[in-house]
């Protein structure tokens, strides 16, 4: 097992306490995002994560620049740490015996390859769990395993197919994707989630059982009031920028410097709006006097709110409406938010050292927090095949590497 690293500025307590995960070893076959995003957090929690890549490794290794100080791919990086690379090239028998020497080890197998693949390979739940009734198997895929089985799992296909692309961007612009692989991001949460509820059944009864989750069901799920809404009235929603379909005035404005978003969701915040504002008058008035008759008149509120905005900049004006009590910030770059964030004390950074190696790596802190045991951050993101030959004594002899 893994020792306790050398991670720098880590958010969590050290505690003496055993990890919630500690002593569950994880084959995860996945690639990419979704995948690797939940083995990850799993590792962060005490799993022994065994990261099987083909010789030609995770397509994500390629995916430069940018790279971190060592050369890694910061796509690669951000959801790989704390794994141990092995490779097996699943097209040859050597390969797949290795494969099936690391299961047998595993309590968990995660995949993300096409449905029906893991069967051809003898490497699919039903086949596997013949022999192990306790394995847990977390099968992910774009469009289930059904008539979708053969449709490409991209996040950018997902988000237009699965409409999340109708209602962002512009409303007279062009529909818009999320700025980051958002439907894989949820993808790998719901993942995760459902191998925790796996695990404790069969902590309970001794049953493993296949855990399967796919991009179009998640994103479908994640739409939450905007689905329920297209459900209720069989109208589907339209774009409206950075406005809200049911709340106004909750969008982004522009100020005399910077833009600035908005949240008021009660007539209370509406009220100490308008008085920072210096339009006191404009509660009182009938068409914003309630939150439904202030969606109705968004146009002509948002001109009256923007034109006031723009006496001062964005950050003087989050200033005075959050010293209020009215939701505003403004919006801010990337490396605003990690300031924003460390200034609150919420540590969203981590500086992980290896200690066999001393190699570093910059990276996201997981936003998991618990009170008693805290995430490890126990090694960097791994080279290919870097663990070869050193997870079991039985390992059979070396898969040759790509490049080696």
């Amino acid at each position: 097992m893994y020792q306790k690293g050398c991670a720098v500025a880590s958010p969590s307590p050290i505690s003496s306490s055993p990890q919630p995960l500690a002593g569950i070893r994880v084959a995860d076959f996945s690639r990419v995002l979704a995948g690797p995003l939940c083995t990850m957090m799993l590792a962060d929690y005490g799993a022994e994560v065994i990261k099987i890549e083909s010789p030609a490794g995770d397509d994500t290794r390629a995916w430069i620049p940018p790279v971190d100080a060592s050369g890694t791919g910061t796509y690669f990086a951000s959801v790989n740490r704390n794994k141990k690379s092995v490779v097996a090239d699943l097209s040859t028998e050597r390969g797949l015996a290795y494969a099936r020497t690391l299961i047998a080890e595993c309590d968990v197998v995660v995949e993300n390859f096409r449905p029906g693949v893991m069967a051809k390979f003898g490497l699919d739940y039903h086949t596997l769990s013949q022999d192990r009734p306790d394995l847990v198997y977390c099968s992910i895929s774009g469009f289930g395993a059904g008539a979708g089985a053969d449709m490409p799992g991209y996040d950018l296909l997902v988000q237009a197919l699965g409409g999340l692309m109708s209602i962002t961007g512009p409303s007279e612009g062009e529909p818009s994707k999320a700025g980051v692989a958002l439907v894989d991001v949820l993808t790998g949460q719901n993942a995760l989630a459902g191998i925790l509820m796996a695990l404790r059944v069969r902590d309970a009864t001794g049953m493993g059982q296949e855990v399967q989750v796919n991009l179009l069901s998640s994103l479908i799920a994640a739409l939450v009031n905007q689905g329920t809404a297209t459900l209720a009235t069989g109208k589907s929603p339209a774009r409206l920028g950075n406005a809200h379909p049911s709340i106004a005035p909750y969008e982004t404005f522009r100020t005399g410097s910077g833009t600035l978003a908005i949240a008021v969701g009660n007539d209370r915040q509406f009220a100490a709006l308008t008085r920072v504002l210096g339009l006191e008058g404009l509660a009182a008035e009938a068409r914003f006097l309630s939150n439904e008759r202030r969606v109705a008149s968004r146009t002509e509120l948002r001109t009256v709110v923007e034109t006031a905005l723009l006496a001062d900049t964005a950050a003087r004006w989050q200033q005075k409406l959050l010293a209020a009590g009215v939701p505003a910030g403004k919006v801010n770059s990337v490396g605003e938010a990690f300031e924003l964030a460390e200034s609150l004390g919420l540590g969203p950074s981590i500086i992980v050292t290896d200690p066999a190696t001393g190699r570093e790596s910059r990276q996201l802190a997981n936003p998991i927090r618990l009170s008693a045991t805290g995430p490890e951050y126990r090694q960097v993101p791994p080279r290919l095949g870097e663990h070869q030959g050193t997870i079991f004594s039985s390992e059979p002899s070396t898969t040759t590497v790509k490049g080696q």
